[in-house]
């Protein structure tokens, strides 16, 4: 009776161990190349850092000029700031979220004591701050353009008379 029944039960035994061992062993995992190094661009050095009040302005301004002369466009990336020159490069962050933007400065203002800087109503709402209407910004004066009268004439400028 041993005999008969030796080589089902071995067989049994060997399929069953199969799954078994089968079911335990994972595949190889895929060779997966690393994505080519991207070169980080070098960290800007801010100008001047400090922090100051801002306030947001909207759709009553839109289409206005501002002071550089463009139509105000309350869905651009721009702002008010008092004395900084027009064509300004400024980061604003938030601190009590961490969101950062940069903004252009196009226009003159606020003309409210304690406030430093007004923003458009899109960057009011990128930074998280449109349903307040005011908060405290990291402001970073990051390039200030080129002064026009400070171009440098040639020879043949100065004799035209340029």
């Amino acid at each position: 009776m041993r005999s008969k029944l030796f080589i089902p039960w071995a067989v049994f035994r060997w399929v069953l161990l199969t799954f078994v061992v089968a079911s335990a062993l994972e595949a190889p995992a895929p060779a997966i190349t690393p994505p080519p190094a991207v070169e980080k661009a070098p960290a800007v050095r801010p100008i001047r850092v400090w922090h100051g009040v801002a306030s947001w302005y909207g759709a009553p301004f839109h289409g206005r000029d501002t002071a550089s002369g463009e139509p105000f466009d309350m869905n651009a990336p721009t702002a008010a700031h008092v004395s900084l020159p027009l064509g300004s490069l400024v980061r604003l962050t938030n601190p009590t979220n961490g969101r950062t933007r940069m903004v252009r400065i196009t226009d003159r203002g606020p003309y409210v004591a304690g406030r430093e800087l007004d923003v458009s109503f899109e960057v009011a709402r990128s930074l998280g701050f449109n349903e307040r209407g005011v908060t405290r910004l990291r402001i970073e004066l990051i390039e200030v353009p080129n002064r026009i009268g400070l171009r440098s004439q040639s020879p043949s400028d100065r004799r035209a008379g340029l």
